[in-house]
């Protein structure tokens, strides 16, 4: 199989061409050249937002073309562009309308999309991958498009499945703060098993729309399974979200955040999806030991930017002092 990845030397495009490659395909990646293509795969260097961006590869039959892009007008061009007979578009769980309800299916509402080309900000990113998916749709060939949630594993810049077993591994205390809402529902995938199931669809050129995740579980056992990974000591001390946000600690991700956990109830869903149709199409995912034990270890060896989730550890040196406080004065 003839395969073009767009974008495929950042994490997740790296992925699908480095299985692809080990499956005995011929890849191609094009991307501007920030980080180096995998070993035996062509490269081509290009900028996708010029109207000739694609140009070097247009001229050539490929099987299948796999796409990772957020901006619309990257999708159409690429549609209008290259030849091919499948295309595999990877999309969002962003694209829903609500988030309420957990594991909705692919049937449910999505939002409007973008009207221009380019993803202004990430509070539109679901709305340009609605765009995204149009584009798509509109092609003359057959497409799997993949609504992914919560991607994880090694290679997870954002730390939002590293900070967990980090944080256990390297408390600063005896105690690591944790949400004290242990039921919230959580989902992820790791980033090798939805590479395997991508390079599946295009072997198998799978038409229709599929969402991506792991099993649902509850945020209590993400915790138990990184303190199992991390070896750890430390214990978790539940705090109440109203407690952490006067502390100045929020939600999901960004500065002194807590990853997996929103403290909406309209967005409690927001992670999980039903993913009875991937599964029935040959989707596999790892235990969550091993997709946390292997983040842990790319944290403590690869990592070589901060993390965009979680909190520092005089962030969490100061929450536990005032907690440590509010005890003693209530002692």
């Amino acid at each position: 199989m003839r395969m073009l990845v767009l974008g495929g030397t950042a994490w997740l495009g790296a992925a699908v061409a480095e299985e692809a490659l080990r499956r005995g395909h011929e890849v191609t990646c094009l991307a501007r050249g920030s980080a180096p293509a995998p070993a035996r795969a062509s490269f081509v260097a290009a900028d996708r937002d010029l109207d000739d961006g694609l140009t070097a590869v247009a001229g050539t039959r490929w099987d299948v073309v796999v796409d990772v892009s957020r901006h619309p007008g990257q999708v159409r061009r690429a549609v209008r562009d290259l030849d091919t007979g499948h295309w595999v578009f990877v999309s969002t769980a962003n694209v829903y309308a609500t988030f309420g309800a957990l594991e909705q299916t692919e049937d449910a509402p999505r939002r409007a999309p973008l009207g221009g080309d380019v993803l202004p900000d990430m509070e539109s990113y679901g709305e340009a991958k609605v765009a995204c998916e149009d584009a798509v749709f509109a092609a003359p060939a057959t497409a799997t498009v993949a609504r992914s949630g919560l991607i994880g594993g090694p290679g997870d810049d954002s730390g939002r499945t590293g900070y967990w077993p980090w944080r256990f591994a390297h408390p600063v205390g005896e105690r690591v703060v944790v949400p004290d809402d242990l039921d919230f529902p959580c989902a992820l995938v790791d980033v090798r098993d939805l590479a395997a199931f991508l390079v599946s669809a295009a072997e198998r050129r799978l038409d229709g729309v599929v969402n991506v995740t792991g099993p649902s579980v509850p945020l209590r056992e993400v915790l138990d399974t990184a303190a199992r990974v991390a070896a750890a000591t430390a214990q978790p001390l539940p705090v109440a979200a109203e407690r952490l946000r006067e502390l100045g600690v929020g939600a999901w991700m960004g500065p002194a955040s807590l990853p997996l956990w929103v403290d909406d109830p309209d967005w409690r869903g927001f992670a999980t999806l039903d993913t009875t149709r991937a599964r029935a199409a040959g989707l596999v995912t790892r235990p969550l030991e091993e997709t946390l034990r292997d983040a842990l270890a790319w944290e403590e060896g690869s990592r070589s930017s901060p993390r965009r989730a979680g909190l520092t550890d005089d962030e969490e040196r100061r929450v536990l002092a005032a907690l440590s406080g509010e005890a003693g004065s209530a002692g």
